[in-house]
C-alpha cells in the first residue's frame, strides 16, 4: 500500500493510478493502517480529500471511469470546508519524491506492460528538473 507522491500522479502508469483509487477506497472503508500510509492520519482529513480529488482528476483526464463514490462520500461526510493545500507536505517531500521515482523507474526497467516510454521519459524530465532546481 502506497500513496504516490502527489506531484507524480500524472506520471503514473495506468496500473498504479487505478490501484491508487482502490487503495484510497480501502482507507475510506476501513481506515487501513500500513507502514507506508500511516502518516496520513497525522494530517487533517481535508488533505486526504485534496489528494483524492487529484487522483480522481487524473483518472478523468485519462478517460477512466470513476465509480463508487459511496465510501469516499461517507468518509468525508463530516468535512465542512476544504482548503486547497498541497497534501502531506511534510511527507511528500523531496526524499519521498525520489523514493517514488526509483520505484517507478524499477517498474519501467523491469518491463511493466502499461508503462509507456513517453510517460517514463516525462517522469524522468520532471524529476530531473525538480532535483536540479533545488
Amino acid at each position: 500500500m502506497r500513496l504516490w507522491h502527489v506531484d507524480l500522479l500524472e506520471y503514473l502508469p495506468r496500473g498504479q493510478l487505478l490501484s491508487q483509487w482502490r487503495e484510497l477506497n480501502s482507507i475510506f472503508a476501513k481506515e487501513d493502517k500500513h507502514i507506508l500510509i500511516n502518516y496520513i492520519y497525522e494530517y487533517p482529513k481535508d488533505e486526504l480529500y485534496v489528494y483524492t480529488v487529484k487522483v480522481m482528476d487524473e483518472m478523468k483526464k485519462r478517460g477512466y471511469k470513476v465509480r463508487a463514490y459511496e465510501k469516499m462520500d461517507n468518509y468525508f461526510e463530516d468535512l465542512e470546508s476544504v482548503k486547497n493545500v498541497k497534501p502531506f507536505k511534510n511527507h511528500h517531500d523531496r526524499e519521498y519524491l525520489q523514493i517514488c521515482y526509483y520505484n517507478l523507474k524499477e517498474k519501467f526497467i523491469r518491463g511493466q506492460k502499461d508503462y509507456e516510454e513517453d510517460m517514463y521519459d516525462n517522469l524522468c524530465k520532471y524529476v530531473d528538473d525538480i532535483l536540479l532546481s533545488q
